[in-house]
């Protein structure tokens, strides 16, 4: 069986009540599926932006955007490629560690970026953020040591920025 094909869409919305929960009753409605989903406020609090990354084998992602723009407070809604965006998420992880071993669960976490968050008698918390397979990566290496349990956000994502020194003359010039 394949793996599912998912598309990342940065929705802008009103930063209104109840917009969320139409956002989601859209999909819920339709029988689309949401892989992720991560809301928070912009730089202006006028608008918040959801991430969604879609299970586009649940719905024709052309069909999902235009069932978006339909709802009255979307903004705007962009299609992000993952070669040309930066995504994130954070997972907060608790493991098993005796103190035997726990050496060699920090440093795994440590290669990874993770931080140690927490420490008990024989457990650890470690909270790492960075692109969704790296986090994948970390949660199978550290599986052995038993994961007792684990919380990940929803992806967030931007694009890229412009590299070239041409584009950001020309744009500096007209701003």
């Amino acid at each position: 069986m394949s793996e599912p094909k998912y598309q990342l869409l940065s929705v802008l919305v009103e930063n209104k009540a109840g917009v969320l929960a139409r956002v989601a009753s859209l999909f819920a409605r339709r029988g689309y599926n949401i892989a992720s989903l991560a809301v928070a406020p912009t730089d202006d609090v006028r608008f918040s932006r959801i991430t969604v990354v879609v299970d586009v084998e649940s719905a024709p992602l052309e069909q999902v955007t235009k069932q978006l723009n339909k709802l009255i407070n979307v903004i705007k809604i962009s299609e992000l490629d993952p070669q040309d965006s930066v995504e994130r998420e954070l997972m907060l992880l608790t493991v098993k560690a005796e103190p035997a071993r726990r050496h060699q669960i920090i440093e795994l976490a440590d290669v990874y970026g993770g931080r140690i968050e927490d420490v008990g008698f024989d457990e650890l918390t470690i909270s790492l953020s960075d692109a969704p397979d790296r986090l994948d990566d970390l949660a199978e290496l550290l599986a052995p040591y038993e994961i007792v349990s684990m919380q990940r956000t929803g992806r967030v994502a931007l694009p890229k920025l412009e590299r070239n020194p041409a584009g950001a003359k020309a744009q500096l010039r007209s701003a």
